[in-house]
């Protein structure tokens, strides 16, 4: 028992490693190779920017239309949820 007890106690400690120092090869040179910043994919040339895909002549009333389009969208649930609850009563 002794000579049991003595091989264990020279035994090497385990010492603890980084995620990345675990990780295998491949990993870790993907890892050096992987790009900092992303290129950008798509190029429009030198043309000027415009955030929609199509023209508009008169700018207050795209706002309005716009507007009128969203506030009607996000009132639909609403509506039919009241005239549920009327109906139902």
């Amino acid at each position: 028992m002794a000579n049991g007890a003595r091989l264990f106690s020279h035994a090497p400690r385990l010492r603890t490693m980084t995620l990345l120092a675990r990780a295998g090869v491949p990993l870790r040179q993907a890892a050096r190779r992987s790009p900092i910043a992303t290129p950008a994919r798509f190029s429009h040339g030198h043309a000027e920017f415009s955030p929609v895909p199509f023209t508009y002549k008169n700018r207050k009333l795209f706002a309005a239309k716009v507007a009128a389009y969203l506030v009607g969208g996000f009132a639909i649930p609403f509506v039919a949820a009241a005239y549920q609850l009327r109906k139902s009563s």
